[in-house]
């Protein structure tokens, strides 16, 4: 690769000195004269006869014989009467059979000529040529500015990235992938044959061709990639799917033949194409109707590059998607991606993994509690967890802290989830009131409902757009929730409204947010996870767009007008039930209230304290159920 960029680097400089030797020549053939005024013989002659002429320059072109006076004249008679006279440059050229008449009346006046033969350092011809080859080299140059080489400007060039994995010394291994073991299970394999084919081969087995990482954004899709590329130390070509788009119809099927034609050289290889549902989305049937989408070109393209006519050995295609619904169904039959491995968030176990990973660079104080933050980062991605810890090292550096304690760690973290603290935000007391009744109404119901999850804090300090926030965290991961859970927090979402009401006898903007998840949450419990009474195990989400099958409609509109009608029952019972609880509980609900205006963040210990009056236990952590 670096004789390549070495030869290129030649290259472009050597076309970008015949450039500036053509116009250099060009330069040096054109009269360099400022400001030069083209006479006619005549007024020259009137010039000459009222004196102005001060000097006089024979110019004669060897070349082509050519004639002319060049010099300097007088501006009008301005600045006699001081002896001062403005000049300017004049040139006139020599009509043939008048040059020793001019020649006699300047002897005759006494202004001596000088003599000046000009020969071109170049002929017009050579001049010709150099100029033809300049503009050719100026096309190529821009041309490979433009798209690289490969066709007109270039587009059809892959721009796959090659990182050359038996020479990089940086190179992603294994190690450097945590909290996905069984992913790594699964692809160890490819790396086993990418390292020696050969048993495989001698037992008949054949490798698969293709592997699709799939997957929420942020779990390790791209990384997991590298280091198989790293463990097998083979060539590594990656690319994102939305490179092979472009204004031109049918660049996207050439960058895909140029991509596996340059990786069949070095095979055996590994292509790695990063969001390949932009190319590999789900064909329509406009195509049979003479129709066609630009991206259906560049698909049909890596199909047959994967599986057609030509032997592919030893290229392995790994692709990445959080999309594989989207995938077109001849994309993900055997023989082209065989394999899917599912790359989820991680579990408990993988989340401590993750931050001892992303934790060796940082300092950490002897209270810092990696385990304490992997239980209260549910549904955190491997990325969130590497950000996590950047801005509690960023934290501590603002605060002046030789090392990162605890207390910045669950600072970032809730930063991270909930938004930065905005301390600086002014509203008025009445403000710091009505939210902390609002806050103590979510915050009641948290602790006296069953089958909730346990209260990690609550503040009155504007966080993200929010005024306040309750927050609650789960003790473990949560495979499955229940619909007694979902019916709790329908309650424990009307709370904070009421309790405004409760306090200041109307109602306000700041529900807003509130309203919106409980309306949704019961819409999901009817339409999608079948747990209403009314229509029991059924599901009337709406069909794919991606969808090849021709289906009916999902529902009618009596059904719509029912599954409105049930998603109202649930919000009316769930406020029912929040108001009865909180005026049952009126007496805890303003004492918290009072509390939360005096100290303005509580944890859940001491929330629970200050409402049962009884001290909260540390919680249990329970082993990892999914080890």
């Amino acid at each position: 690769m670096e004789k390549k960029n070495g030869s290129n680097t030649l290259r472009s400089w050597l076309i970008i000195g015949l450039i500036g030797l053509v116009f250099f020549s060009l330069y040096k053939m054109s009269p360099n004269e400022k400001s030069v005024s083209e006479f006619s013989q005549v007024e020259f002659d009137n010039a000459l006869k009222n004196g102005h002429i001060v000097n006089v320059t024979r110019y004669i072109d060897r070349e082509d014989g050519t004639t002319a006076l060049t010099g300097e004249i007088y501006v009008g008679d301005a600045g006699k009467e001081n002896g001062k006279k403005e000049k300017k440059r004049y040139r006139v050229k020599l009509v043939p059979g008048e040059n020793e008449k001019i020649m006699e009346d300047l002897r005759a006046r006494g202004i001596p000529v000088k003599i000046d033969e000009h020969r071109a350092a170049i002929s017009p011809f050579l001049m010709q040529i150099l100029f033809f080859v300049g503009f050719i080299a100026l096309f190529y140059w821009l041309a490979r500015r433009m798209g690289g080489e490969g066709g007109p400007f270039g587009f059809g060039k892959s721009r796959a990235k090659v990182l050359n994995g038996r020479e990089d010394k940086r190179a992603v291994t294994f190690g450097d992938v945590a909290g996905i073991d069984e992913a790594k299970e699964e692809v160890q394999e490819i790396v086993e044959f990418l390292k020696s084919p050969e048993s495989f081969k001698k037992l008949g087995g054949r490798i698969p061709k293709g592997v699709l990482l799939v997957g929420p954004p942020g779990t390790g899709k791209t990384l997991l990639a590298k280091a198989i590329a790293g463990e097998a130390q083979v060539p590594f070509f990656a690319i994102s799917g939305s490179d092979f788009e472009e204004m031109f119809v049918g660049v996207g099927a050439s960058r895909m033949r140029d991509m596996f034609a340059e990786a069949k050289k070095r095979a055996p290889c590994i292509v790695f194409i990063d969001e390949i549902d932009s190319i590999g989305m789900k064909r329509s049937g406009a195509g049979a109707l003479g129709g066609s989408h630009a991206y259906e070109q560049t698909l049909n393209t890596m199909l047959v590059e994967m599986d057609g006519f030509d032997a592919n050995e030893g290229v392995i295609v790994i692709a990445a998607t959080n999309r594989p619904d989207t995938l077109d169904a001849a994309l993900l039959r055997p023989g082209r991606f065989d394999r899917q491995v599912v790359i989820d968030l991680p579990t408990l176990k993988g989340r401590e993994e993750i931050l001892e990973l992303h934790g060796k660079k940082i300092k950490f104080a002897p209270d810092a509690d990696l385990k304490r933050i992997a239980r209260g980062t549910p549904g955190f991605s491997g990325a969130d967890l590497a950000n996590l810890l950047n801005e509690a090292a960023l934290l501590a550096v603002r605060k002046k802290l030789e090392s990162v304690d605890i207390k910045t760690l669950e600072e970032a973290r809730d930063k991270v989830l909930w938004g930065r603290e905005r301390k600086s935000a002014g509203y008025s007391q009445r403000d710091r009131e009505i939210t902390a009744w609002h806050e103590a109404g979510h915050t009641l119901l948290q602790l006296e409902l069953p089958n909730t999850d346990p209260l990690h804090k609550v503040t009155i300090i504007p966080r993200g757009r929010a005024l306040g926030a309750t927050m609650s965290l789960p003790e473990k991961d949560i495979l499955n929730r229940t619909k007694s859970h979902f019916l709790s927090e329908l309650v424990v979402l009307c709370g904070g409204r009421i309790a405004e009401k409760m306090f200041t006898g109307e109602i306000s903007t700041g529900a807003a947010q509130d309203i919106k998840q409980a309306t949704e949450l019961a819409r999901r419990m009817v339409c999608t996870y079948g747990m209403s009474d009314r229509f029991g195990f059924q599901a009337f989400n709406e069909p794919s767009q991606f969808s090849q099958e021709s289906l009916p409609p999902a529902f009618s509109e009596e059904t719509s007008r029912m599954i409105d009608e049930e998603v109202a029952l649930m919000m009316k019972q769930a406020y029912e039930k929040a108001e009865q609880t909180l005026q049952e509980k009126r007496e805890k609900l303003e004492l918290l209230a009072k509390t939360l205006i005096e100290r303005e963040t509580m944890d859940g210990k001491d929330v629970e304290e200050l409402v049962t009056g009884v001290k909260a236990e540390e919680p249990k952590v329970e082993a990892e159920e999914n080890a």
